[in-house]
């Protein structure tokens, strides 16, 4: 029975981890489909399979949480790979100096601190606000850093998608206005703000602009984790 029953959960941690990837892999296909655009990316698409395919199997967030917790165990090698772009910028890093780590540093500042202080305007649970500080850095950094400040992590991955989706969608109407042509600008906003998602946009619009992206979103993300758990954890 015992033997049944270990068969039976191993077969349904690989039916999950396949269907989750399958998804995954579709939405990417989709995405590439969609000429990149921000409604359609892999993150929305997948979640929403996903989201269809436990509904429709009855199975509970908490059941499916378990059995794909090796796809949340990789997010910690994701992190660490973000050195690897950061590397690959280090020249350019030290060449720009302060005119790339004042707009990053700024920007990493105002933007979580600009949607903190809309929700502590009324009166939100702890946890809830500070989930929201870590909205602009990329996924596997916001949820680590979320859950060791107080936050929930699960929350912190909604937020970091929405605001990357809104950030490329609203993007090219604030350079429009600003009247932004320059694509290490572009760049460093793009990564900034909007992180993963925002550098998807970026790497449409050049390889410059891809570049300063993946510099802010890596510099901003490492920065973030490790001043807020030290001012509020």
């Amino acid at each position: 029975m015992n033997d049944w029953m270990f068969l039976k959960s191993g077969g349904l941690t690989l039916g999950l981890l396949a269907a989750t990837i399958c998804a995954y892999l579709i939405s990417v296909f989709i995405y590439n489909k969609a000429k990149r655009h921000p409604m359609a990316h892999p993150l929305i698409g997948s979640a929403v399979m996903v989201i269809g395919a436990i509904t429709v199997l009855n199975i509970s967030i908490d059941t499916y949480r378990q059995h794909v917790s090796l796809l949340a165990f990789m997010l910690g090698p994701a992190t660490i790979a973000l050195a690897i772009p950061l590397f690959n910028q280090f020249r350019v890093l030290i060449k720009m100096g302060w005119r790339v780590i004042v707009p990053i540093c700024i920007g990493g500042t105002l933007a979580p601190l600009l949607a903190w202080l809309s929700i502590f305007a009324f009166d939100t649970p702890f946890n809830l606000q500070m989930t929201m500080l870590v909205k602009s850095i990329t996924t596997p950094l916001a949820m680590g850093t979320a859950q060791s400040i107080g936050g929930i992590a699960s929350l912190a991955a909604v937020f970091v998608i929405v605001t990357g989706i809104v950030g490329a969608i609203f993007a090219p109407w604030v350079f429009a206005i600003t009247q932004t042509t320059s694509h290490m600008a572009q760049g460093v906003a793009l990564g900034t703000v909007a992180h993963a998602v925002g550098t998807s946009k970026a790497i449409s619009t050049s390889e410059t602009c891809a570049a300063f992206a993946t510099l802010a979103v890596c510099l901003n993300g490492i920065v973030t984790a490790l001043l807020l758990p030290i001012l509020f954890g």
